[in-house]
């Protein structure tokens, strides 16, 4: 069975993954802006020092550079950020020890989003 007639939908496609994935960071990034100065003191007590630069680049990326994204806006640079964090985000929580199930696979399917979206 041919299924190439698919591929007309392929915008659709893109532009839904992109605002599911802006959503996504939107909902994790509000919440650390919001309270910034714990943000900034957790992500320092975990290793990422100094804590109040790190936890204010990821509460300003995740909530503007989400929103950017949901709007369709600077998608291949950001969704670049977005790998990095991803990343750096997983590699983390293996190191504590957590597992795929239950511990970093939000971060891989984010990260495989992410690069979708950077390399479209």
């Amino acid at each position: 069975m041919d299924y190439s007639f698919l591929s007309t939908y392929s915008g659709w496609a893109f532009a839904t993954l992109r605002v599911v994935v802006g959503v996504i960071f939107l909902a994790h990034g509000w919440p650390k802006l919001k309270n910034l100065k714990q943000t900034q003191e957790w992500f320092g007590s975990i290793g990422f020092k100094p804590g109040v630069f790190w936890g204010t680049f990821v509460a300003l990326l995740e909530t503007f550079g989400a929103t950017a994204l949901i709007l369709g806006l600077f998608v291949q640079p950001l969704a670049a950020l977005f790998v990095v964090l991803m990343l750096g985000a997983g590699f983390w929580k293996m190191k504590q020890g957590q597992k795929l199930s239950g511990g970093y696979e939000l971060d891989l399917v984010l990260l495989a989003a992410c690069l979708l979206l950077m390399t479209s």
